[in-house]
């Protein structure tokens, strides 16, 4: 298949894109944060009215070599893949950072780590449908 796995597949959930720039990642740096034992998570909403959930990856050489490093952001990916359709935004940019365990905690647990962490951050933002207050963007 030609397109991206990370492309939703049903009509009603929005697509997802990925951030690339280091602009991107600093507009998100700005925004909300949930910190768990295996993935920090930030979230910002954009200020366009585009419905797409951004998502973006990152690490530090503090976790490990590139092999080490590679694999979280593998992890991370797929962990994000199955989770965002459910629990992210629409218009919501979240960059994901892998922390020390990332790479070698158990599967269901840095699922649940995210899921919480996604949990948390969807609650801190309205609705799209609701009206958007300026002064809430400032965060």
């Amino acid at each position: 298949m030609a397109s991206s796995n990370m492309q939703s597949v049903d009509n009603q959930s929005p697509d997802i894109m990925r951030l690339k720039t280091r602009p991107q990642f600093l507009f998100v740096r700005n925004g909300k944060t949930e910190r768990r034992r295996a993935v920090v998570t930030q979230a910002r909403r954009r200020l366009d009215q585009d419905r797409r959930i951004g998502v973006g990856f990152t690490t530090t050489k503090k976790i490990g070599n590139a092999v080490v490093r590679n694999r979280a952001k593998r992890r991370l990916r797929a962990a994000s893949e199955q989770l965002l359709v459910s629990f992210g935004c629409e218009g919501v940019d979240y960059v994901f950072i892998a922390r020390l365990e990332t790479a070698t905690i158990k599967w269901q647990r840095l699922l649940d780590d995210m899921e919480s962490a996604l949990i948390s951050l969807r609650n801190q933002f309205p609705s799209p449908s609701d009206p958007i207050d300026p002064l809430f963007l400032k965060d």
